[in-house]
């Protein structure tokens, strides 16, 4: 009676460990990224994007004309950094030299521009900015083309994507995909359905929820990204069930099986 006892107490034990070590996964709450979703409806995009430069964008601007030498006192000279440390707004090349001036787009939205001094860029598009610069120019060049580049342009990827980060964009448009592809694509327990978009629009955080398993994703009008745009890929319950398994799980069940059976033997010597 009392090896039975301690037989079926010491099965007991062990099969409440090996539960306890199987079920100890992480939970939805703990894993996922932006669940509450605190922003109201008005924040969501719904509308059409078209880039407007802003806040920290940092732009080439560079200036030519049939006459060479009346346009340039607008395009500030390229100098070498080991001649000037302070120069941090500046394009540099692999070699440390300067390429060609930057302007960074401050808080009130301006740049400072030689001669021109200074110019409000900030909510302003490509072609509007180009139409108003060629408009200032007019009194000191004629027939000025204006050629801006933002050269800051990023998105980030993050969860349940292959390669996470931030990635710097060449051109200054990229589409979803695109971002994805560059982030690897997603990993198999990426939640393909809820993929999540934040972008930053007149200072408001605003949102979006994007099913790529829908082929009217491509129609979105958040499919094609903003600079400093964030995507968000949530993982699916297979991941979270999993998130905290020990590799060692296994080996630890294994034993536990053996020693049970062991005790088992010896219990009815």
């Amino acid at each position: 009676m009392h090896k039975s006892f301690n037989l079926k107490h010491s099965i007991k034990l062990l099969t409440i460990f090996s539960f306890v070590i199987m079920s100890s996964c992480a939970t939805r709450k703990e894993l996922v990224y932006f669940q509450d979703e605190p922003l109201g409806p008005e924040s969501k995009l719904d509308n059409m994007f078209e880039l407007t430069y802003k806040t920290n964008d940092i732009l080439t601007i560079d200036i030519s004309s049939i006459e060479p030498a009346a346009v340039m006192p607008f395009n500030l000279a390229s100098v070498s950094y080991a001649n000037n440390n302070n120069n941090a707004g500046n394009d540099l090349n692999a070699n440390g030299n300067l390429l060609r001036q930057t302007y960074l787009v401050d808080p009130k939205g301006n740049i400072e521009f030689p001669v021109l001094g200074t110019l409000k860029i900030g909510g302003l598009t490509r072609a509007q900015a180009t139409d108003m610069l060629k408009e200032q120019l007019r009194e000191y060049v004629k027939d000025a083309i204006v050629n801006i580049r933002l050269i800051n342009f990023t998105v980030t990827v993050l969860g349940e994507v292959n390669r996470p980060g931030t990635f710097t964009v060449q051109d200054e448009r990229i589409s979803l995909a695109e971002a994805l592809g560059l982030a690897g694509d997603l990993t198999i327990y990426g939640k393909r359905e809820n993929v999540f978009l934040i972008r930053e629009v007149g200072g408001q955080k605003k949102y979006a929820k994007l099913d790529l398993t829908s082929v009217n994703v491509l129609n979105s009008p958040v499919y094609y990204l903003s600079q400093n745009d964030v995507i968000y890929v949530e993982p699916n319950n297979s991941k979270i069930k999993t998130s905290n398994y020990n590799p060692n799980t296994g080996v630890l069940i294994s034993a536990i099986s053996t020693l049970a059976t062991i005790v088992a033997i010896f219990a009815f010597r």
